[in-house]
């Protein structure tokens, strides 16, 4: 048995690689650049954990978004693997002692942001550092041309001059052909192979439904579609008010979204993957990490913006490679407003300007201050008491996070972290005197390696599950450890985090790139006009015209989205017509009336309906005409 297998079985308890997963671990292990694009679901974290895991130095794995870097390291975690995260929300003596950990060898993984690499802090500690692989995920995040462009991943290639001769896998689940020569250029990856997932899924069925009243569609379809679903949303409100409707229809389904406590959000997406709940009704914000392999049905309710996100959200159905469907339903609206989004999406520089100030005011961060400062930002109390539109708002916050004026910190995946405090021999009196004390301490140091000497993440949630009680009172524990010095226990915030990257600039000195921010709505533009083509095509493979954009070409249509199955109804009544046709003419070459009730009893193989529309057609064509007794015969 070969390296790469042994450490899968040992860790995974996998018997076998998913396709292409050998092929690119074989790649990096021969010290080669890789570009790998894998499918979401596709297995990619596998890709460079297995080969990091062989390796004898330790492994750089930059992401954009603090939830998959919590997923992955808990999933690290969980297999006895040694892994750590840095974020812009983490304070600096967790920064550095992160890094000297990792220095250290205590850790196999760091997990990092790509702000960090280009920090001061970073290339302090990095010299001590024992790398042999740098993994950049979301690796469509460095190029312009992406749907999801951030400005940070240009400093990934700084890693290329401090570690030469090091490896780097880039991994994306869509990307374009001008996103992947964006990504080999911009990470200046040599001697590199691409690794080509087939975005085809053959046991998925696309389908866009015109639908006058969507909740009564929604719940046809549900009721009609056995197993597990997922319905998206674009506001908190619909989700909690479809859920409702369909839970009124008799409907098992569950809301979720990012305005709900952490402890909340566990409980239902567990209830969910459990099968406890058929539905989960959420905003985009759900399914990141969740790999459940069973789900049935994905339904957006709201059209999707751009094909990157659609296919990634649809993508989450059929894993399993049994029939699924993803079923959008559109309304003409619909459509409207993805064009009106346009300008909510990119708005005037004046108005950026503006938002920008009007935020730094609410925030109360004086001119000159705020570099390296994280604030506090709750989105619909600032909306509602400066009057913006919240879309325009979050448009404006990403559009100065692409200028790197700030981070918006995706604070719904922040978790909380743990550090013990106290000395071992204070934890020796806790048993006898405090047993409740004791007993989640003990869960803790069980749960979660290396407590003792760093901040470690946790999940209150799991810990729970794990000690058979509710999450609410593991929280009330920890909280009494904390207020009795025995841990640092820090919660994770419920509102979203600003974290400024410079000093608040005045209105008028603010930075913004306009060839950037003309890209960027252009590249927005050409996504919402191939989705509004997508919602209006009645004639060609949805499946084929979707992979199409992704650069891939299939020779054949799917033969299961809504326009085949329609196009095969269509020819297979075509040939119905012509057969019964041709039965109807045999009979009367015989006789010179036909009883239509008699030729249906003959005919069963026939179905009754078919061939009654078939004579109508022959009746309107006037190929046949009835007599008195209302028999066929052919017209003189």
């Amino acid at each position: 048995m070969n390296e790469s297998l042994s450490i899968l079985k040992q860790y995974w308890h996998y018997e076998a690689f998913r396709p292409l997963q050998e092929e690119i671990i074989n790649h990096v292990l021969a010290g080669k650049d890789t570009l790998a694009l894998l499918p979401t679901g596709g297995g990619k974290s596998i890709c460079y954990q297995v080969p990091a895991m062989i390796f004898k130095g330790n492994c750089i794995v930059i992401s954009p978004l603090i939830a998959l870097m919590k997923d992955q390291v808990q999933n690290l975690r969980d297999k006895s693997i040694l892994a750590t995260m840095i974020h812009s929300g983490m304070k600096q003596h967790e920064v550095i002692d992160a890094f000297r950990s990792f220095s250290n060898n205590e850790f196999k993984f760091l997990f990092i942001s790509p702000e960090r690499i280009h920090s001061k802090l970073f290339k302090e500690w990095f010299e001590d550092m024992q790398v042999d692989l740098i993994v950049v995920d979301e690796a469509h995040c460095i190029s312009q041309w992406g749907y999801d462009f951030r400005p940070a991943y240009l400093n990934i290639v700084e890693l290329r001059t401090l570690l030469p001769g090091v490896p780097m896998l880039a991994l994306t689940a869509s990307a374009t052909p001008a996103v992947q020569n964006d990504i080999i250029e911009k990470l200046k990856l040599t001697g590199h192979q691409t690794f080509f997932s087939t975005f085809f899924r053959p046991n998925l069925s696309f389908s866009v439904r015109v639908s006058e009243n969507k909740i009564l569609q929604t719940t046809d379809i549900l009721n009609k579609v056995n197993g597990s679903a997922i319905v998206y949303c674009r506001s908190r409100k619909r989700t909690r008010d479809l859920a409702e409707a369909l839970i009124a229809a008799g409907v098992s389904a569950d809301y979720y979204h990012a305005g709900l406590t952490q402890i909340q959000r566990n409980k239902k997406q567990e209830a969910w993957i459990k099968n406890e709940n058929k539905v989960i009704v959420c905003t985009n914000a759900f399914g990141m990490g969740i790999d459940k392999p069973d789900v049935r049905c994905v339904i957006h309710y709201d059209v999707p913006d751009t094909p990157e996100g659609y296919y990634q959200e649809a993508g989450r159905a059929g894993r399993d490679s049994h029939k699924s469907y993803a079923v959008t339903l559109l309304q003409p609206k619909d459509l409207t407003d993805l064009k009106e989004g346009i300008s909510l999406r990119f708005p005037d520089e004046k108005k950026v300007r503006d938002i920008y100030e009007s935020i730094c005011y609410y925030l109360q961060v004086p001119l000159g201050n705020g570099y390296q400062t994280v604030y506090d930002f709750d989105l619909l109390h600032f909306c509602n008491q400066f009057k913006y539109n919240s879309i325009e708002v979050i448009s404006c916050i990403k559009l100065l996070e692409q200028n790197q004026h700030w981070r918006l910190n995706d604070f719904l995946f922040v978790p909380s972290r743990v550090n013990i405090t106290t000395e071992k021999s204070v934890l020796e009196d806790l048993e006898q005197n405090h047993p409740d004390l004791d007993e989640v301490m003990k869960l803790l140091l069980r749960m979660y390696g290396g407590i003792w000497n760093h901040y470690v993440a946790i999940s209150e949630f799991n810990m729970a599950q794990n000690a058979g009680v509710s999450a609410d009172y593991i929280v009330h524990i920890l909280n009494h450890l904390h207020a009795h010095h025995l841990i640092d226990y820090q919660k994770p915030p419920e509102q979203p985090q600003l974290y400024f990257l410079h000093d608040r600039y005045t209105k008028q000195d603010l930075r913004i790139d306009r060839a950037l921010f003309e890209t960027l709505k252009i590249r927005y533009s050409e996504r919402i006009n191939f989705m509004i083509q997508y919602y209006q095509n009645t004639k060609h493979c949805r499946f084929r015209s979707l992979v199409a954009y992704f650069g891939e070409t299939i020779n054949t249509d799917c033969g299961c989205c809504d326009i085949c199955l329609k196009q095969k109804r269509s020819k297979n009544t075509t040939d119905d017509y012509a057969e019964v046709k041709s039965l109807i003419t045999l009979e009367l070459s015989h006789t010179p009336e036909l009883n239509i009730r008699k030729f249906c009893k003959t005919y069963t193989q026939h179905d009754k309906e078919k061939i009654l529309k078939t004579i109508r057609i022959l009746l309107d064509e006037k190929q046949l005409l009835l007599n008195a007794s209302g028999d066929l015969i052919l017209p003189r």
